[in-house]
């Protein structure tokens, strides 16, 4: 029994949200999981069939990840997602490493022995999928994440969200050879010994150099485009 004043419209309207969320997620799915990568034409025909969803969700979508500067629109050619210039790169790396370090330090300061031991775990399911770079990126994702939860700050781990975007837009993962691997371990597993410590000054100083020799890597992989 729907309430007094509610009728098929808005019912109608209802089912279009919902849809509309939908799509935002799978396509953001997609974009995480580098099926769409920065510089792709997103046409609403081929998406729509790919997700198995109508185009009206789908141009809902478009116009949220548009204003949320994932995609841009362009003249005669429609949305296409955005790629970053090695500027914007260089800036995106300079405020995860204030990030990123701070997250370390606080997590030096409040993590629990689980969630130490959580890392060391996360960490080794990086070095056994090393033949699969998409899944090692994204346990990745998940390692740094666990040092946000254990700093133990809401709005720091805001912070990090917001920026979560950007990341999208960095392009193809940097974790594709053996050698780059084994560098993200020792040096994951240098920052998960500081924060086990309770090392404040180590954490954040072996963030920092994570971070510097990942944007290392992200600029090599740009020039080589």
């Amino acid at each position: 029994m729907y309430p007094k004043g509610y009728n098929l419209k808005d019912r109608a309207m209802e089912t279009d949200l919902s849809q509309g969320e939908v799509a935002f997620s799978k396509l953001m799915k997609a974009i995480e999981t580098g099926i769409y990568q920065p510089g792709d034409r997103l046409r609403e025909i081929e998406i729509a069939d790919r997700l198995e969803l109508s185009r009206t969700p789908i141009r809902e979508a478009l116009r949220r990840l548009e204003a949320e500067n994932i995609v841009e629109h362009r003249p005669r050619v429609g949305a296409i997602i955005r790629r970053l210039g090695q500027p914007e790169v260089v800036e995106l790396y300079e405020m995860r490493l204030v990030l990123e370090r701070t997250a370390a330090e606080m997590a030096a300061k409040h993590a629990a022995e689980a969630e130490v031991d959580a890392l060391g775990d996360i960490n080794d399911e990086i070095a056994q999928n090393g033949e699969n770079p998409a899944l090692a990126a994204a346990i990745n994702q998940k390692f740094h994440r666990a040092i946000y939860l254990a700093a133990r700050n809401r709005f720091l781990l805001d912070a990090a969200r917001a920026m979560n975007n950007a990341l999208l837009l960095l392009g193809p993962t940097t974790l594709a050879d053996a050698d780059r691997i084994s560098v993200v371990v020792a040096q994951h597993t240098q920052i998960a010994e500081a924060i086990s410590a309770g090392d404040i000054e180590g954490a954040g100083a072996a963030a920092e150099a994570h971070l510097q020799t990942s944007l290392r890597y992200r600029l090599q992989v740009m020039r080589s485009r």
